[in-house]
């Protein structure tokens, strides 16, 4: 533990969540597809990657999928919240996990590549976190980021999160290239359910409750499949070559220089 005296407070988000998210991690769409979108990224950009570094592991649900797609030298989930790590383990028994604050990482040029999967949003100096991913990555290696996209979309569900912002297109290309990456590839994720995002976002404004949120993570079992069925065909496309200029996230992976 590097930051203990930040584990498990309300700090970035909520640790009770993680018994919450570690239900519905497995099958819900917008995780399964999003799983398959960052691992394929990783397989295209830096095939050779041996040493990776997840930054906000939550979990384990994303590491997980790494864990699977390849052998890996070195395998680091990293997180604030200990509540979180305690899922991660049970997923994960052969990894190695490290408690610490994502603006401060205890590693010098030790990783081939770093990602950082809908974290930097909850953290109010997300340059400094990449600032740091900089310095604990090799020259020439990689970082895979993924945040919430398009502030005129924030609802209640980023205030239930915690998150600090919702980044307008370019921002956070321009925060990477500002802190040393050179940017490689940027397309919207969640494009073509974008319209059923926005109507779900509409209708929770106002309200003070969370049942608008949950609902999206306790779908009926036939409606989750079909979105996972588009959502999946989405990252095909995008993994194929084609980009989304708009959607409910965007991933962006850059080179470090």
């Amino acid at each position: 533990m590097f930051a203990p005296e930040l584990a498990d407070t309300i700090s970035g988000m909520d640790p009770h969540n993680f018994e919450a998210l570690a239900k519905v991690e497995d099958e819900h769409f917008w995780f399964v597809a999003r799983n398959e979108l960052l691992v394929g990224l990783a397989e295209r950009f830096f095939p050779t990657a041996c040493r990776f570094l997840e930054i906000g592991c939550g979990n384990g649900v994303v590491l997980r999928a790494f864990a699977q797609s390849r052998q890996w030298r070195r395998l680091v989930g990293s997180e604030l919240h200990p509540s979180g790590l305690t899922f991660a383990r049970t997923r994960l028994p052969q990894v190695e996990f490290v408690q610490m604050d994502a603006r401060h990482i205890p590693a010098r040029g030790a990783f081939d590549l770093v990602g950082a999967f809908d974290v930097i949003e909850h953290i109010a100096d997300d340059e400094g976190v990449l600032r740091a991913i900089r310095a604990a990555t090799v020259d020439g290696g990689g970082i895979i980021v993924a945040v919430p996209q398009h502030p005129w979309l924030w609802s209640r569900a980023d205030e239930i999160a915690y998150h600090e912002r919702r980044y307008r297109r370019g921002e956070l290309e321009e925060k990477m290239r500002r802190n040393g990456y050179e940017v490689l590839f940027s397309s919207s994720y969640t494009s073509l359910l974008l319209p059923v995002m926005v109507a779900s976002r509409l209708m929770s404004r106002g309200k003070p409750g969370t049942e608008e949120v949950e609902r999206e993570f306790t779908l009926d079992p036939r409606v989750n499949g079909i979105f996972s069925a588009i959502l999946r065909a989405e990252v095909t496309m995008t993994l194929a070559g084609l980009r989304w200029p708009v959607g409910g996230s965007r991933v962006v992976v850059g080179r470090a220089v």
